[in-house]
């Protein structure tokens, strides 16, 4: 975690990838715009004023992180399960940094807060560690499964906290039983935009829609850990990162012209998270996408807008992208960290106009893998093998062709590959269900482009 003080956050840049010419009466235009974040100790720091109130001396900006851990029945089916969540929660308490403020939650059909307790985060240090790890120890399995209940009080917990960065950690190995799907939705509705949240499944017994769904709404990362005995090295790995964030709430800002719709936007790497739905309106002609939290890292987003139609020889600006911070106190400007812009010119120059940008085409072809996984899975499920067949046939021929070597060997473990560049594929008639659930968790997950 790099140092750096309380007037810099991290500098941001933005590359915008496109091929800018139309045909007469193209419309659409796509373009790649790539976000890279670098720490705010290098040289270049953007000043930040008084925005980020909470940074700690010269340890980056203050967070707040709530541990959320399954304690239903299930958890004791085998008894190691119980054990494997307890050391791992305790590695991800050891990868707290120092001044960090914490909790930790017992997860059943209610939520508790089982250290500190009373509704209070405790300041990690090693004092406060060793309590949390003891307390730990006492977590045992019982009764049921609701994960709205568990998430709301992570939102009170966290939202005492004068911090700039607020977390969650959730771990379950269980369908959400006891709560309705509306009560859940609720409450990451209640969540959304105030803390992010990691999920991850234990073993094969959950929901992976329901996982998923909750690091999608909370801009978090979810994956299987199906063996509990790697649930420490990926909670430790899960903190690391947590603790490398430096700057939150960013929101991608995307300003159209008169007379431009906008299609689609969304996140394509790391993972494909379409974001179209979530704008909030920024002003008459812009909306704010929200991105989540940031340390050292770059993502790349899909941004598609439909142009009025023009002649031959004319130029517009199809859409300006900004990086977007806003003032905490919600009274000041909010601070606009890096910006680029999208274009559109007219051609009669068919080589220039039918040319596809090699990064739109790349992406373009990871989000439909994410799709006809998820399809050909469905399929699968459903009965309709012919169905699974063509799409997880498409999914194949996708990977290979784009370098997506770990989502193809995801693949070929539910399906045998006779040729990938055709997308000739066979399923197999038994597939392991964690090979399956891991495929279908991992689906989203990109390869960069080779620029």
């Amino acid at each position: 975690m790099a140092n750096f003080s309380k007037s810099q956050v991290p500098q941001f840049s933005v590359e915008v990838y496109q091929n800018a010419f139309l045909p007469e009466g193209g419309r659409e235009v796509n373009a790649i715009v790539t976000v890279t974040s670098t720490g705010g100790g290098t040289t270049g720091g953007i000043p930040l004023a008084d925005a980020a109130p909470a940074y700690g001396a010269g340890q980056g900006p203050g967070a707040a992180v709530v541990l959320m851990v399954d304690c239903s029945g299930s958890m004791d089916y085998p008894p190691t399960k119980m054990r494997n969540a307890r050391d791992a929660t305790a590695a991800a308490i050891d990868t707290l940094r120092e001044g960090t403020q914490f909790a930790v939650v017992a997860g059943t059909h209610v939520a508790k807060d089982v250290y500190p307790g009373n509704g209070r985060l405790a300041i990690a240090d090693a004092q406060t560690k060793a309590q949390a790890k003891e307390a730990l120890r006492k977590l045992s399995a019982g009764e049921g499964t609701a994960i709205g209940t568990w998430l709301r009080l992570a939102d009170r917990l966290l939202n005492s906290a004068d911090v700039a960065i607020r977390h969650g950690i959730l771990l379950t190995d269980g369908r959400n039983e006891h709560e309705s799907p509306e009560d859940l939705r609720a409450a990451l509705d209640s969540c959304a935009g105030r803390f992010t949240c990691d999920a991850r499944g234990v073993g094969t017994d959950w929901e992976v829609k329901e996982v998923t769904g909750v690091a999608a709404a909370l801009l978090g990362t979810a994956d299987i850990v199906a063996d509990p005995s790697g649930l420490a090295a990926d909670f430790t790995r899960m903190m690391e990162n947590a603790m490398g964030k430096e700057v939150a709430d960013v929101s991608l800002r995307l300003w159209t012209p008169v007379g431009v719709e906008i299609r689609f936007v969304k996140q394509v790497a790391p993972t494909v998270a379409d974001l179209t739905a979530r704008r909030t309106e920024a002003n008459a002609r812009a909306g704010d996408y929200p991105t989540g939290s940031w340390g050292d890292e770059s993502r790349d987003y899909h941004v598609c807008v439909l142009v009025p139609e023009a002649g031959i020889g004319q130029e517009m600006l199809a859409a300006r992208v900004s990086l977007i911070l806003p003032d905490p106190s919600g009274a000041g400007t909010p601070q606009t960290l890096s910006q680029g812009l999208v274009r559109a010119v007219w051609t009669d120059d068919m080589v220039a106009s039918t040319s596809i940008n090699p990064q739109v085409a790349h992406y373009t072809g990871q989000a439909e893998l994410a799709q006809v996984i998820q399809q050909g899975l469905d399929a699968r499920k459903s009965g309709d093998f012919d169905g699974a067949t063509a799409k997880l046939g498409r999914a194949v021929q996708l990977a290979s062709a784009s370098g997506n070597q770990d989502t193809a060997k995801l693949l070929s473990k539910v399906v045998d590959v006779v040729d990938a560049a055709t997308g000739t594929v066979r399923l197999k008639a038994k597939v392991a269900e964690a090979d399956e659930m891991t495929l279908e968790t991992r689906s989203t997950k990109t390869v960069r482009v080779k620029k």
